[in-house]
């Protein structure tokens, strides 16, 4: 087990990969360094290899199977996760791996918007979706993380061996934030400066694409952890929709005795049946999910005891 692992995921980074590497040494020396490159058509993996970096591979495309395949493969106390575009100073690596380390943290997030990431980065609309991300999940979550889709992270190895990778993009980190906040893992903040691409360096995040797949997965995480709020909400509007056009038909009723519109009745009575349902299904998958948390604590612990035996294993 490597005490520290810095994981790089790339994909046509040969413009970068070479400075990253080096900022990670110096700034990590005990580290082992892994470049996991993503069906590159550049030098990014040749570059990286006469760096020194462990150079693997990952066929299928995304960030997201990127990190499944890093996370499967490395063993490690700690981790350290940043893109391979220069945009993140490895000088903030030491302390994010303090807070893992000697601290307890699970999840320790690079914070961009803090710092220079509003100024730094000419792209507007990543500006809004990045504020917008953050704001949904922390009201819907009931948390105060700074920053949600920041790829400078570091993790310990129980959050690492337990985070199920569903996601096969740039929703990837969405998916961890909301993971590591629905099971109470302790989240460290760590404010880091952000640079904007070196000129020449292409960022391969859709603005619209990308930023639609995360809003569906915070929508579909929410009603994963969270089904009876979800289902409530949804039993709510589908309540509302039945009384609206309820109230009219019974207006009608006392002024006349007569329901002249029974099609709209009849669809008022379902929309109640469904109002029901729903609320129901959220009672009932809000219990599973319960289970669901408890089975995670039990899984948590034991991959935990884990670490601490390969610990004493590697200190003898």
């Amino acid at each position: 087990m490597d005490k520290i692992a810095v994981l790089i995921p790339c994909y046509n980074e040969e413009k970068t990969i070479a400075k990253v590497i080096r900022d990670a040494k110096a700034a990590l020396p005990e580290a082992v360094i892994y470049v996991y490159n993503n069906n590159s058509t550049d030098r990014t993996a040749l570059i990286a290899q006469e760096e020194g970096a462990v150079v693997r591979h990952e066929y299928m495309q995304g960030k997201g199977n990127v990190i499944r395949r890093m996370f499967r493969e490395i063993e490690a106390q700690c981790y350290i996760m940043v893109d391979g575009d220069d945009t993140y100073p490895m000088e903030f690596a030491p302390e994010m791996v303090d807070k893992v380390l000697f601290r307890n943290a699970d999840m320790v997030v690079g914070d961009r918007l803090s710092s220079t990431y509003f100024e730094e980065n000419k792209r507007p609309f990543h500006n809004m979706g990045n504020s917008l991300v953050r704001a949904s999940i922390n009201h819907l979550f009931g948390c105060e993380v700074k920053d949600i889709m920041t790829g400078f992270r570091a993790f310990s190895y129980g959050f690492v061996k337990t985070f199920p990778v569903l996601s096969k993009g740039f929703e990837i980190e969405t998916e961890m934030t909301i993971h590591a906040v629905y099971n109470h893992m302790q989240i460290d903040n760590v404010v880091v400066e952000y640079r904007d691409r070196p000129e020449g360096s292409v960022s391969k995040l859709n603005t619209y694409s990308d930023g639609f797949r995360v809003l569906g997965t915070i929508f579909r995480l929410y009603r994963d952890y969270k089904p009876f709020g979800f289902f409530s909400l949804l039993a709510f509007f589908l309540t509302l929709l039945a009384v609206i056009f309820f109230v009219p038909v019974l207006l009608e009723f006392l002024e006349t005795g007569f329901v002249l519109k029974f099609p709209t009745l009849i669809v008022c009575g379902f929309a109640m049946l469904a109002a029901i349902q729903s609320l129901f299904a959220g009672l009932i998958l809000s219990n599973m999910a319960m289970k669901n948390r408890r089975d995670f604590e039990y899984r948590f612990t034991l991959v935990c005891e884990k670490e601490r035996r390969q610990r004493k294993e590697g200190d003898r």
